[in-house]
């Protein structure tokens, strides 16, 4: 797995301290939501220059963050 940890900083000076890939605005949050769109990895990859590795990250940060969560209660429908 990527070593997201290298690849995506929190600082709340930028995007009010969301998860972003090292040195964009960029947030882990909106690679995640493209995929989720329908994105393929290439799209993602030719997106203002995103390198393969800091996509990995953005996946293998949301992957870590889904482990650590305590609540299994999912949104109801029409949310």
């Amino acid at each position: 797995m990527t070593d997201w940890k290298e690849m995506i900083t929190a600082d709340p000076d930028v995007m009010v301290g969301k998860p972003v890939v090292a040195g964009t605005r960029l947030t882990a949050e909106f690679i995640v939501e493209r995929l989720a769109d329908g994105w393929t990895e290439e799209e993602l990859l030719s997106y203002r220059g995103v390198p393969q590795e800091q996509v990995h990250a953005c996946f293998a940060y949301g992957c870590r963050s889904l482990r650590d969560a305590r609540s299994t209660t999912l949104p109801s429908e029409g949310i």
